[in-house]
């Protein structure tokens, strides 16, 4: 599956209100906008095996990041599925119409959710963690 821009999945003003409207969306709309945090770290923990690291971006210069991804040697995995890092941050900063900036994330998925104001699993309508591990086992990794 090519790189598509997380933007094109921004959750609308109800879906932002109602955690089980958002909870119904598509699987690839719900891991590009309000759980792909979530994804990043169960592609992480999927894999103990492999050296695999979490980053986001954010519009240059912003302290707000938008987008959440895990990383393998220049390969991404998102609710796109595994591609090349640079395909994702040329898809995701045409479609923001803006430059982007990577960051590179150190902390663990409860300290990047309180320094970020992200849901921790337990805040979702129903446990995402399942699915996440759904979604990520549908999708072959660049290593095999």
């Amino acid at each position: 599956m090519a790189a598509v821009a997380a933007g094109a999945f921004r959750r609308t003003a109800i879906e932002r209100s109602d955690q089980r409207v958002a909870w119904e969306r598509a699987d690839q709309a719900f891991f590009a906008a309000g759980a792909c945090h979530i994804l990043a770290w169960v592609c992480r923990e999927s894999y103990p095996e492999r050296s695999i690291e979490v980053a986001a971006v954010r519009v240059a210069g912003d302290r707000q990041i938008f987008h959440v991804y895990a990383v393998w040697d220049g390969w991404t995995f998102d609710h796109s599925g595994w591609n090349r890092e640079v395909d994702l941050l040329t898809v995701n900063a045409e479609f923001e119409g803006r430059p982007l900036e990577r960051v590179g994330i150190t902390v663990d998925l409860a300290g990047f959710c309180a320094e970020h104001h992200h849901r921790l699993p337990d805040r979702y309508w129903a446990d995402p963690l399942p699915r996440a591990r759904g979604y990520v086992d549908r999708h072959t990794p660049p290593w095999a």
